[in-house]
């Protein structure tokens, strides 16, 4: 056999052995509270969370979707329980992690019934408390602190952060549905603008399609009558549509190319 013959043979089963390789699947993680993912997410009370929906929008022969939210966790305890800690270990070059937080950072700090607060704003302000649910010293953090450790530390590994502001709850004022613009919708903002993550502002996606479909119907359909933020199925489904909706508007974000074409 003579060295040309030679080389396109070692060439040819090349190319066969990369052709058969199996391909691994990019992971999305979904990290949040309850309105990503309401208890064991088969409807509790008739709420339900928008992440358990999503997976219907995307080609999962390509792309593997874990909902990691849970309900009562705000942008510190998600950290604090060591639960981004066990996503961070499986990260890897190519993954997504949507996030989104801010229902429950507004809380107290160190009460004894959850201490889930966060300091509000994005700065360096710290506060050191007796955290009496771990029962240990803790230094709390700003909301933008502890989104920004997620958002750099996934950048890190290679995956791709998207910061999505807080869906809105059901409450109005004169025919409008109150923002999240002036905390922590804003702030979410702030930091993906800060740390180069991408954006999708979900608060004021949803709002406008609250305020289109009109405040009765919207309490009575996409709404339970257990509070004024958890969703109903059809609120859920209702939030993961325009979790898509931005996704597809979001300009040079790659997680398009798993969805399901219209």
């Amino acid at each position: 056999m003579t060295s040309l013959k030679r080389l396109c043979l070692l060439f040819l089963v090349a190319i066969v052995a990369l052709a058969a390789r199996p391909t691994v699947k990019p992971t999305l993680y979904l990290i949040g509270d309850s309105t990503v993912k309401n208890g064991s997410d088969k409807g509790d009370k008739g709420l339900w969370g928008w992440g358990h929906f999503l997976p219907e929008f995307f080609d999962t022969t390509r792309i593997h979707i874990e909902n990691h939210a849970i309900g009562g966790r705000s942008s510190r305890t998600f950290h604090t329980e060591g639960r981004w800690e066990k996503i961070l270990s499986r990260l890897q070059p190519g993954d997504y992690v949507l996030m989104q937080f801010g229902h429950n950072d507004a809380g107290a700090l160190d009460d004894t019934a959850r201490a889930r607060g966060t300091i509000r704003g994005i700065g360096e302000e710290t506060k050191d408390i007796y955290n009496p649910i771990q029962k240990r010293p803790e230094t709390v953090h700003t909301y933008g602190w502890y989104m920004k450790k997620y958002i750099t530390e996934a950048q890190a590994k290679g995956a791709i952060p998207v910061v999505l502001s807080l869906v809105p709850r059901n409450v109005w004022k004169e025919g409008k549905v109150a923002r999240g613009s002036q905390d922590y919708g804003l702030w979410a903002k702030q930091v993906a603008e800060q740390t180069g993550a991408k954006f999708i502002d979900l608060n004021e996606i949803v709002a406008k399609q609250y305020e289109a479909i009109g405040q009765e119907r919207v309490t009575k359909e996409h709404f339970t009558e257990v509070d004024h933020t958890h969703t109903s199925l059809a609120g859920a489904k209702l939030n993961a549509a325009a979790v898509v909706e931005g996704v597809r508007a979001t300009k040079g974000l790659k997680l398009t190319r798993y969805l399901i074409k219209k």
